[in-house]
């Protein structure tokens, strides 16, 4: 049974929140605690899965409380459950925090966020390895891109949408600005899925906060890994996210599932980013299997216990990123695990993957990403492939141009 720890100094929100949940007790084993102290005493003495804790409260406010808990307690999903917060309180928390939410908040959403926590860890066998990704804050960007986002910036007259089309090169500083402005407090009522989107709501000041004075973003400056390049996976991402995209305008009319395709597109090697840079031992090791003639994925199993794919679906969906993004980015290798055949965007990043795969293996003895046929006929798809290959032929064609 899962345990959930929520904090709030006012004791009508705690009545009102043990009243909201307890048709769910049998599913979860459920504490309420009055303050900061009182929920990092608890902590020290018991273990719980994910914390829930309000932003404004004596003492020790949301936002250190949620700090702490992240430097003590990194394998905890940490949650703000809040009314109204200044921006620079929430600004402060943008690192600790794993999803916001807003009071007044209705039972089926804090359930199926909490419970989407706790399925996402099954992803990962290791705890070890899940509490590391827990503790993740930022992920590395390309420092080419990240120089140019900060010199833009530094203009006085910055451009939002050159900040954003830099922005949306780069994978890290993508996710990173999708998690904030898809969270409850900035109030957007519909799911943002992209970057420019996102930094036009956000607006210069935020993000300028978040470049120039939070340093949320980091650049990628580790050790080289050989096999590997940062700049080689941003380049697929986006390679793969073009065509997810076009694959899906080609099956549907749903303009949210061909945005949705190419965001998992572009966010579907993530893992990879999280492994180099929380990782590297490991993942050099697993590089050096591939290289004996293994699929990246079954030699990070075998080095990790789980594969990038696993890594970016689980820190995804702990930043609160669309069920069908996630699922798309755990699964991109194996969609037959996948109870659904049906066109999602998983079919659409899984065929571009593959396709966009072929001929840029790490090494030449590394085994290709080959397309799932069981799946695609599942589908009806299995007889399209040439049409999808014709259509990335096409774009290679025109970026040569």
């Amino acid at each position: 049974m899962k345990r959930i720890l929520f904090v709030d100094d006012d004791p009508n929100v705690l009545q009102g929140l043990k009243r909201l949940l307890r048709p769910f007790r049998r599913e979860y084993e459920m504490e309420f605690v009055a303050s900061g102290s009182e929920a990092m005493e608890r902590l020290s003495s018991s273990t719980f899965d994910v914390i829930v804790s309000d932003m404004r409260m004596p003492g020790m406010d949301g936002a250190k409380l949620l700090n702490q808990v992240q430097q003590e307690h990194p394998n905890i999903a940490r949650f703000m459950l809040s009314g109204q917060a200044d921006r620079d309180t929430v600004m402060n928390c943008v690192e600790s925090t794993h999803q916001y939410l807003s009071k007044p908040c209705d039972a089926g959403l804090l359930k199926s966020t909490i419970t989407r926590a706790c399925t996402l860890r099954d992803l990962l066998a290791s705890p070890d390895l899940a509490k590391v990704v827990s503790s993740v804050q930022s992920l590395p960007s390309l420092p080419a891109v990240y120089e140019q986002v900060v010199r833009e910036l530094r203009n006085p007259e910055a451009s939002l949408q050159k900040v954003g089309e830099l922005i949306e090169q780069d994978v890290a500083m993508s996710v990173k600005i999708l998690k904030l402005v898809n969270s409850s407090f900035f109030g957007v009522r519909r799911e943002i899925t992209t970057s420019a989107q996102a930094v036009s709501l956000l607006g210069v000041d935020v993000i300028k906060s978040l470049v120039l004075t939070l340093g949320v973003f980091s650049q990628f400056n580790e050790t080289p890994i050989a096999g590997f390049s940062p700049e080689g996976v941003m380049q697929h991402s986006m390679q793969v996210a073009g065509l997810a995209k076009k694959i899906a305008v080609s099956q549907t009319n749903d303009v949210h599932v061909h945005n949705e395709s190419y965001l998992a597109g572009q966010l579907h090697d993530v893992g990879k980013l999280v492994l180099a840079s929380s990782f590297p031992r490991e993942f050099r090791e697993a590089l050096d299997i591939v290289c004996e003639g293994q699929t990246l994925q079954d030699a990070e199993l075998a080095s990790l216990g789980a594969s990038h794919a696993e890594i970016g679906a689980y820190l995804l969906g702990l930043w609160g990123l669309a069920d069908e993004i996630v699922e798309a980015v755990a699964f991109h290798h194996r969609p037959s695990d996948c109870r659904e055949p049906t066109f999602r965007p998983l079919a659409a990043v899984h065929i571009a993957n593959c396709l966009c795969s072929q001929g840029t293996a790490a090494c030449e003895r590394a085994v290709p990403h080959e397309l799932d046929y069981p799946f695609l006929e599942s589908i009806g798809l299995a007889d399209d492939v040439d049409s999808f290959r014709s259509m990335l032929e096409l774009e290679l064609s025109e970026a040569t141009v």
